[in-house]
């Protein structure tokens, strides 16, 4: 071997060295992706004490508000909405994490039967995320139909027909990926 191989060799290494430590450019979306998570369920976490206390202090002073019913369930939908947000952050986090950095060896050695955060693949990680993100717009959905007034048979029909669809869909979703 001469000493032109060993100097492309040693150059290679180097290369192949500075390349594979690039993937620490991750621990960037890892990060910001907890933080989103956490300011998400922070959000969240407001929204539901100020839906709380607005029902507190409604029933308190013995007022009649003509859509409380509506703003409450709303309210505590709408923080439903966040929090599924901030889990599909945190499964980014993770998922990301453990596919270009290193496993979580904290997980493993708390419970080894933890399924929920076991990404080996980045199918894997799409695959969780958007049934998250699935869920994310049934929330959604009901929400809107929660703040929807009906004015006649045919939109009434309409709404069974689109939660039929949703119920469909959920169903058809929760059989991707099991092989009974």
């Amino acid at each position: 071997m001469g000493r032109d191989a060993r100097g492309e060799i040693m150059l290679e290494k180097i290369f192949e060295s500075g390349l594979w430590s690039t993937r620490f450019i991750i621990l960037l979306a890892v990060i910001f992706g907890l933080v989103g998570a956490g300011v998400l369920f922070a959000v969240a976490s407001f929204d539901v004490y100020d839906t709380a206390e607005k029902v507190f202090w409604t029933y308190y002073n013995h007022e009649h508000v003509e859509s409380f019913h509506e703003d409450v369930v709303g309210g505590i939908i709408g923080a439903v909405d966040l929090y599924l947000i901030g889990v599909v952050m945190l499964l980014f986090s993770f998922g990301l994490y453990e596919l270009f950095i290193s496993d979580i060896d904290v997980a493993k050695e708390d419970d080894g039967d933890n399924k929920i955060l076991a990404i080996h693949s980045l199918d894997q990680l799409k695959d969780k995320i958007s049934k998250v993100i699935v869920m994310v717009l049934v929330v959604t959905f009901f929400q809107r139909v929660g703040h929807t007034e009906y004015h006649g048979a045919l939109e009434m029909l309409y709404l069974a027909l689109s939660v039929t669809a949703i119920s469909v869909g959920l169903y058809f979703l929760s059989k991707v990926g099991h092989h009974d």
